[in-house]
């Protein structure tokens, strides 16, 4: 197999390419291998060209407000489906191309084909092996789609064929309403198509807080059908594919498969690394390290199925790259042998998920499953009679922030609100520097915005703290005398 490589990298999205400007910065034995497209799967059909689709739907939606600011004539808008569609690819096109840049200059060590691991310190791709010190595995994953479902065919969509129609409806059914499927409903729904969506639990969105969810419901419910509880079932019928769900029945023209992602490990060769599997043939990842077991083999973004998000994905491929290269460049290590060190531990950041419907839903830190009621105190606001909302008709929505009865410590927060991914953001810094709830009342709230949704939710949080009798009488910090009469 000649002299080993330093490491190879398998996979070329966002984890692979984090990876990648670590080992570069480190070494130039390395290899980067892609099984099928290259480009990032936020760039191609993730992220990127849904955003893209739901800044077109959330365009057109808005001439529903046209009326109630005096503005007329939105009776004569339509929307182009074609269209939009174009524009997304070539947005889509653009985004790829900048993915692209990162691996276009490789030269020799940039290769397709498909790789299978050997073991700990070897790598096949397309049947040449080769030796290396470590390896970082970032294959990332696809869209679930039950198997019988494949016979019809074309008609069933997911996120990776979504984006080439040409154009779609007018009947589409959405297949489960987690993140995906919650945005891409509503943006096909917000286009004029008629959207049935469908999902076996009662949940959305990823939401935990029953009240919210409730919320959410009642939101979605106005903009198309939503039937929740019982799995979907599938069959031709005359005219199209009928969708049933317990009593509901819908005929569609497409299905739009939302079921979740599914870790692309299969044929990867972990059997032969010697650790053990679970049922799903996933090895155990220390999420602060990247690493399996003792081994200089690393697990990271998608394909290790524990946060599958773009900002984590790109946090787990620096953290493999690192690691890897700690394992590969210490001077004891022989391609045998385990680490001769252990690997840096990396603290990860405070949970942070947006989903970019209207009003958008995030959720911060730990959820209110996470934590214990007799504990927690919960501060509510609804953006329903709230100044800034009011004034740009986008006055729906809640937030929900959680805090530590006993010390005011803010512990997380879930909303479905107007500008949620700000709001989420603000949170997220707080958590992360272990505010409490009377801190951050102390921070300026600008007026008008919606930001001081926040702040009343964070006054309804200080008044059930278990010291709320002893609270500050003001928002703001008492300034002592400092003893100089003439500056008194």
């Amino acid at each position: 197999m000649g002299a080993p490589l330093d490491t190879i990298i398998i996979g070329a999205g966002t984890a692979g390419l984090a990876a990648l400007r670590e080992v570069r910065k480190r070494t130039d034995r390395y290899l980067i291998v892609n099984d099928g497209p290259w480009g990032t799967t936020c760039a191609r059909v993730g992220c990127m060209p849904s955003k893209a689709l739901i800044e077109a739907a959330n365009a057109f939606h808005r001439r529903h407000a046209f009326e109630a600011f005096g503005l007329r004539g939105a009776e004569g808008l339509t929307a182009d489906i074609a269209a939009v569609l174009q524009r997304v690819r070539a947005l889509r096109d653009q985004f790829v191309a900048g993915a692209l840049q990162a691996t276009d200059t490789l030269g020799a060590a940039r290769m397709a084909g498909r790789a299978t691991v050997l073991g700990p310190n070897a790598v096949d791709i397309d049947g040449t092996p080769y030796a290396t010190r470590s390896i970082i595995i970032a294959t990332g994953s696809r869209p679930r789609v039950p198997d019988e479902w494949l016979a019809f065919g074309d008609r069933i969509l997911t996120t990776d064929t979504l984006f080439e129609q040409p154009t779609l409806g007018p009947r589409v059914a959405v297949i489960g309403m987690g993140v995906i499927g919650v945005e891409i409903a509503q943006a096909l729904a917000r286009l004029g198509i008629e959207v049935a969506a469908f999902t076996t639990g009662n949940t959305l969105a990823g939401l935990k807080d029953p009240a919210l969810n409730a919320e959410l419901a009642a939101l979605l419910k106005q903009e198309m059908l939503l039937h929740t509880g019982a799995p979907a079932e599938l069959r031709e019928v005359p005219g199209g594919i009928e969708v049933s769900s317990g009593p509901n029945r819908v005929v569609v023209d497409q299905v739009i498969a939302a079921m979740g992602r599914v870790p692309n490990i299969e044929h990867l060769g972990l059997e032969t690394l010697g650790v053990p599997l679970d049922k799903r043939g996933m090895p155990a990842v220390n999420p602060q390290t990247q690493q399996i077991g003792d081994l200089p083999v690393f697990l990271a973004g998608d394909a290790n199925a524990q946060v599958p998000l773009l900002h984590e994905a790109a946090d787990e491929g620096h953290i493999a790259g690192i690691n890897a290269m700690a394992c590969a460049l210490t001077p004891a290590l022989t391609p045998a042998a385990a680490p001769a060190a252990a690997p840096t531990r990396f603290q990860r950041r405070t949970p942070l998920a947006i989903v970019f419907c209207d009003p958008q839903v995030a959720m911060v830190g730990k959820r209110l499953a996470d934590l214990d009621s007799a504990h927690t105190v919960t501060g509510t606001v609804r953006f329903t009679n709230q100044g800034r909302a009011r004034a740009a008709q986008r006055n729906y929505g809640r937030l929900h922030v959680y805090a530590d009865r006993a010390t005011g410590r803010l512990q997380g927060a879930e909303m479905c609100a107007p500008a949620a991914e700000h709001l989420a953001h603000l949170l997220a810094l707080a958590v992360q520097q272990k505010l409490t709830v009377h801190q951050l009342l102390g921070m300026p709230f600008y007026h008008p915005v919606l930001e001081e949704g926040l702040r009343t939710a964070l006054r309804d949080a200080a008044r059930q703290l278990a010291d709320a009798a002893n609270a500050p009488e003001s928002d703001l910090a008492s300034c002592p005398a400092i003893g100089v009469p003439a500056l008194e």
